[in-house]
């Protein structure tokens, strides 16, 4: 029987999960202090620790640190709170076997510890912490769409899984950067097409003159410069799913065309009379207000709304405070990778101007900041001499971000918190990046009740 040592100080969270682990015929241990744990780690041997990053007297690197000392072969798995990611993935990198997000389901731990068991018997930890950078992170990170923790991902996460399975056409909004694309191509991934090719094409970056034969492909000779035959993004998309980014860009000749080989399920090649049956999944996405454009005149209302069979707005960085952490790693890998950088993490004052600005330019510009940052980082850690100044000094709202220390309008903060939150208290801590023991005192304090 596997032994499974959980050190959560959480005592309703650490029993209820050992009391789910026994009924899978686990043997569980718990320790509700990081010295506790390292106590039992000297005295027995665990197959797989459960380790929480922020523990009363020390944190989950320190155990892991302690584990590595004693037993090699013992697994261990970090659970971390959405603010906590960064430390996460640190553990990674120094030996830990994964990490899981809290709140987490029951199947989630099962396949992790499953997965760890199994990670026991056949890799060694010394080659274990050599593979890191490229294996478990990647299974986190290297990703093309990244789950966030936050309410609106949550939301964004469950639409882009109802609506993957189906053949309906999917119309995916948001702002300029937010990652419309990504969202495309997991909508994709998670399809019965997966297997199939996934098309993107840039509708404002397509010359009117030529959009036809970009499109529907074009025979040779069938206008000057067409040398050879062409094949158009219909038909190399062909079972699998076309992505038409912006696509308000479109002219209105073409609208008309699109709509047709979508009603048809036929294109026709330029210069060709025969047509091309093609069976595709259509997905768009726009920063523009579609609807608007149809009350002006400037897009079909016949093509938007068969488009339009399911709609997804993808919400900005702002709004997603609590996943910016869990992004900013990942482009901090991919920007390693890249640039054949090791750059570890993000210095504490880094983090608290990432969170004090509100990110016009979305996950794009978060983005090119990290591989900016990587590439001028000389040290272990980013430190805000490498970041843009305009980032460094920007005057931004505190409602925005929810930062409560050191600032004036601690009561406002918190009622605007709660009231977003719709008085859930857990939730209004997280996106006031304090926890629920800090709120608590500040709801004594301000003589706030709900």
């Amino acid at each position: 029987m596997p032994k499974i040592l959980i050190v959560e100080d959480d005592v309703a969270f650490c029993t209820m999960l050992k009391t789910f682990l026994e009924k899978k015929e686990y043997k569980v241990s718990t320790a509700f202090l990081g010295n506790e744990a390292i106590q039992k780690i000297k005295q027995e041997t665990f197959d797989v620790v459960l380790a929480d990053v922020r523990l009363p007297d020390c944190d989950g690197i320190t155990v892991l640190d302690e584990i590595l000392k004693h037993n090699a072969n013992t697994q261990v798995i970090i659970m971390t709170g959405y603010a906590e990611i960064n430390m996460a993935v640190n553990a990674i990198k120094q030996g830990a076997f994964d990490y899981i997000s809290k709140p987490f389901n029951p199947d989630t731990i099962l396949q992790t510890i499953e997965k760890a068991l199994r990670g026991t018997s056949s890799v060694k930890r010394e080659d274990k912490k050599k593979q890191n950078q490229t294996s478990e992170i990647s299974n986190h990170i290297n990703v093309s769409f990244v789950r966030g923790v936050s309410d609106a991902s949550k939301k964004l996460n469950e639409y882009v899984a109802l609506v993957a399975p189906t053949r309906m056409s999917v119309l995916v909004v948001g702002d300029s950067g937010t990652g419309k694309e990504y969202v495309a191509s997991s909508i994709h991934k998670a399809s019965k097409r997966a297997d199939k090719s996934f098309v993107a094409v840039d509708c404002g970056a397509i010359p009117k003159e030529i959009a036809s034969s970009e499109f529907f492909g074009h025979i040779k000779g069938s206008f000057t410069g067409a040398v050879n035959d062409k094949v158009g993004h219909f038909e190399a998309a062909n079972g699998g799913t076309l992505f038409l980014d912006e696509i308000g860009n479109l002219s209105y000749e073409l609208q008309v065309q699109l709509l047709r080989a979508l009603q048809e399920r036929k294109i026709k090649p330029v210069g060709s009379n025969k047509e091309i049956e093609v069976d595709i999944r259509v997905i768009v996405a726009t920063n523009e207000d579609l609807s608007h454009a149809v009350k002006e005149g400037d897009f079909r209302e016949d093509l938007y709304h068969r488009l339009n069979e399911f709609s997804i707005k993808v919400p900005p960085l702002k709004d997603r405070i609590e996943d910016l952490m869990l992004f900013a790693n990942h482009f901090l890998e991919e920007s390693n990778a890249e640039l054949e950088k090791n750059v570890v993490g993000f210095k504490d004052e880094v983090l608290d101007t990432f969170k004090k600005y509100t990110w016009p330019g979305n996950l794009r510009e978060l983005k090119n900041i990290v591989k900016r940052s990587v590439l001028l980082s000389q040290k272990e850690m980013i430190t805000l001499d490498v970041l843009p100044n305009d980032i460094v000094y920007a005057q931004n709202d505190a409602k925005q971000t929810y930062g409560l220390f050191k600032n004036q309008n601690e009561q406002e903060l918190i009622l605007d918190a709660l009231e977003k939150a719709n008085g859930n208290k857990a939730k209004a801590a997280r996106m006031l990046s304090i926890d629920r023991k800090t709120l608590y005192n500040k709801l004594k304090q301000y003589d706030i009740s709900l």
